[in-house]
């Protein structure tokens, strides 16, 4: 039996893709940042100040469960495509149907992994005296409410 180069890169690229999606890690829970945004000024670096501001919202977040529909779709076609690619004949349909129910299966698996640390949490906001806004997430209810004057050092909130 010789083996198809094609296959072969093809499931090198498979598990190289499942091993980044493995690796990625969402944001912290004490993070202060939504994802995708960044502080609006930069300060030097190692040195930290604080700044002063008022709560403009306090709500209580739902942390999201992914039912895994998108990694399943991918997985299968990533799947699909792979065992496109072995045997032939009748036996090439038989490997492109495991390959597309086995790439589903570790495509939705590997969307819920992602996913696991979305819990409920609180998540307060500050809008600063120099206008910026931040986002300060918390798992136990903040001792915070909306209108206090607060004064954020680091990633932390004070009264």
């Amino acid at each position: 039996m010789s083996v198809n180069p094609r296959l072969f890169s093809s499931l090198a690229v498979v598990g190289a893709a499942a091993a980044l999606v493995a690796c990625a890690q969402p944001a912290p829970l004490g993070s202060t940042y939504p994802a995708g945004s960044y502080p609006t000024t930069s300060y030097p670096a190692g040195q930290q100040y604080a700044q002063f501001g008022r709560v403009s919202n306090v709500e209580y977040v739902r942390g999201g469960q992914s039912a895994g529909i998108a990694g399943a779709v991918v997985g299968g076609a990533v799947g699909g495509l792979a065992g496109n690619q072995v045997g032939g004949g009748s036996g090439r349909t038989a490997a492109t149907v495991a390959g597309v129910v086995g790439g589903a299966l570790i495509g939705r698996a590997l969307e819920q992994n992602m996913n696991r640390n979305n819990v409920d949490h609180y998540r307060v906001t500050v809008q600063f005296d120099n206008g910026s806004v931040r986002q300060f997430d918390y798992a136990q209810p903040p001792n915070v409410q909306i209108g206090d004057r607060v004064r954020a050092d680091g990633d932390q909130l004070y009264r």
